[in-house]
């Protein structure tokens, strides 16, 4: 009778990458429905998917799709540890920032520790920022962007003006990603139907 092998160590990563569905985002903004991490990452894996595969049959383009996604997947998971920041207060002073980026990359290293060490390289490979390569890296912060930009746009559908100057900056934004030509395709195919009704997008 063959021996059987040693269970590994029981791992802690998955329950605790879970716990992104207690974290929500917006928490300085009046909201008509809570957003949490975990489905906002979701909504920027599949966006990332959108662009990735807009660039490559649209535009010519030779983007590592699998990739793309498994990175924007975990694009958040540092805010396990460091919670959901507002951007206003990341960004207030340089200072700051250079310190939420290195906190930001400490809380990295220590999600990627709670992997059995086999699985650990892989998986710093999606998660560690410093890992990704600037193409990758830019196509998930321009899905990111459209994520945003969505939920401003179905708050004020809602009736919400809280996210009226959110919106009008993260339009700005997006305008200036000249240099994604899947974001304009990606905003003149699919953003103006978050505007309608349930209604509206059943009899189309």
């Amino acid at each position: 009778m063959s021996e059987s092998k040693q269970s590994p160590e029981k791992s802690h990563f998955f329950a605790y990458v879970s716990r992104m569905k207690y974290i929500y985002r917006w928490g300085l903004m009046r909201n008509t429905r809570s957003e949490n991490v975990q489905e906002h990452s979701l909504q920027v894996a599949m966006i990332a998917h959108a662009l990735a595969v807009i660039g490559n049959q649209e535009f010519g383009e030779n983007n590592d799709v699998g990739r793309v996604v498994s990175v924007a997947l975990y694009h958040d998971a540092s805010e396990i540890i460091t919670g959901d920041l507002p951007t206003p207060v990341k960004y207030f002073r340089e200072d700051i920032r250079d310190s939420y980026k290195a906190l930001e990359a400490h809380a990295e290293r220590k999600i990627i520790g709670l992997l059995p060490e086999s699985l650990q390289e892989s998986f710093a490979e999606v998660i560690e920022s410093a890992r990704i390569e600037p193409e990758v890296l830019r196509l998930v912060k321009a899905a990111d962007s459209l994520s945003a930009y969505l939920k401003c746009i179905e708050e004020r559908a809602a009736g919400n003006q809280e996210f009226r100057r959110a919106e009008e900056f993260l339009y700005g934004k997006l305008e200036e990603m000249t240099d994604l030509p899947a974001v304009a395709f990606f905003r003149q195919q699919f953003v103006d139907a978050f505007e309608l009704t349930l209604d509206d997008l059943s009899h189309d």
